[in-house]
């Protein structure tokens, strides 16, 4: 089998879902692009010899067709199936060209959606296969007001999920009231995780996970940026409670080794749209395991629904929850997942579920590479 052509489809993708926003600073939902104006994302699609295809579609649309024409054209000609040659060569051209983490792993991507398509397998059971029914936890986004969390978690209760993952609004210690009201909304039994957001200095850093650690909260996830080691040893080393980091840092697992030998976290986030794609994610996970630690993954999206199913260290599938009615709808599966006794059953079907029609890409794309 033969890369014939690797393709770009600039288009647009306009925000259909509930607008949210994140902790003080932090921008909210979509992607930036001035009111008026669309969005625009990029499809990369790879085409072979035997007519099977691999392809991922990803925001920052005019930047990743313009790194497949400069850059990615040069893997035409070559074995689609040797991804871990080909993953090494995108490493060799982000030498040059610094590639943001969300396109770092396209390529990859593209190619495990295309070898689980010719394997006719289910991609997490050619990743390994570990369990496709995979706990699942509500990670919620940040809301106005306290009595909206309580609204908001417990119909999450009522869809059955058992773990919460909270975002909330930057103030710590308005923070801390929000973690001790939701061990009282899911009582004594309900896994409990915070996320900071890279938020805070060292000092609020480990003044918060010590009222984390009065509710019981299982982990406590990038309370700072993720660039000096030593600040994360030193409140690793100062708290019980697990620190999860290296969620945003680049290297894949190269950085996370530091991460480890640093002492720097309890558990390792990976992510196979942040960290490399799927070959960058696995590696990590094994690098994780080879430590005795949890290779959390990190996000929502058919890539990482695969990764939980595909490793035995990782313990929850992420699912963000915006609004009331999107609540709900996970009891139905009508976004793609749906809750049964707090698990998300991962889909048995081949390739990574992108499936657009074709036909009328070529024809509304607003440009083609």
């Amino acid at each position: 089998m033969r890369i014939t052509d690797i393709k770009g489809y600039l288009v647009e993708d306009p925000w259909v879902g509930d607008t949210f926003r994140w902790r003080a600073g932090l921008p909210g939902s979509g992607d930036g692009t001035p009111k008026g104006k669309v969005p625009k994302s990029a499809i990369l699609r790879i085409e072979t010899d035997e007519g099977i295809t691999g392809a991922v579609k990803t925001g920052r649309g005019e930047a990743v067709c313009s790194l497949i024409e400069r850059r990615l054209k040069e893997l035409i000609g070559l074995d689609p199936l040797m991804s871990e040659f080909l993953w090494h060569r995108i490493w060799e051209l982000d030498r040059l060209e610094e590639m943001q983490l969300h396109a770092l792993g396209l390529v990859d991507l593209a190619i495990w959606d295309l070898k689980s398509k010719k394997a006719n397998m289910p991609l997490y059971q050619m990743l390994g296969g570990h369990n496709p029914v995979v706990p699942v936890y509500a990670s919620t986004v940040t809301w106005d007001t306290m009595g909206e969390y309580e609204r908001h978690i417990k119909e999450c209760i009522d869809v059955g999920f058992t773990a919460f993952k909270l975002h909330a609004w930057g103030d710590a210690k308005e923070d801390a009231k929000l973690c001790r009201n939701l061990r009282k909304w899911t009582g004594p039994d309900a896994v409990l995780m915070f996320d900071g957001s890279a938020g805070w200095d060292y000092v609020t850093s480990l003044w918060f996970g010590r009222r984390l650690e009065e509710e019981g909260f299982y982990w406590y996830e990038e309370p700072m940026r993720e660039f000096e080691l030593g600040s994360y040893r030193k409140l690793c080393d100062a708290l019980d409670i697990p620190v999860l980091a290296a969620e945003t840092s680049d290297g894949a697992h190269w950085n996370a080794a530091s991460w480890v030998q640093a002492g720097a976290l309890d558990m390792l986030r990976t992510n196979p749209t942040m960290k490399g794609g799927m070959t960058g994610a696995l590696k990590i996970a094994h690098l994780a395991e080879c430590h005795g630690m949890k290779a959390q993954v990190h996000g929502m999206g058919m890539p990482q629904a695969q990764l939980c199913a595909a490793i035995p260290n990782n313990d929850y599938y992420e699912e963000l929850v915006i609004s009331s009615q999107q609540i709900g709808n996970l009891r139905h599966g009508s976004h793609g997942v749906k809750i049964e006794n707090g698990a998300f059953t991962i889909p048995d079907a081949p390739g990574l579920g992108f499936a657009p029609d074709w036909a009328w890409v070529e024809k509304t794309a607003l440009a083609i590479v």
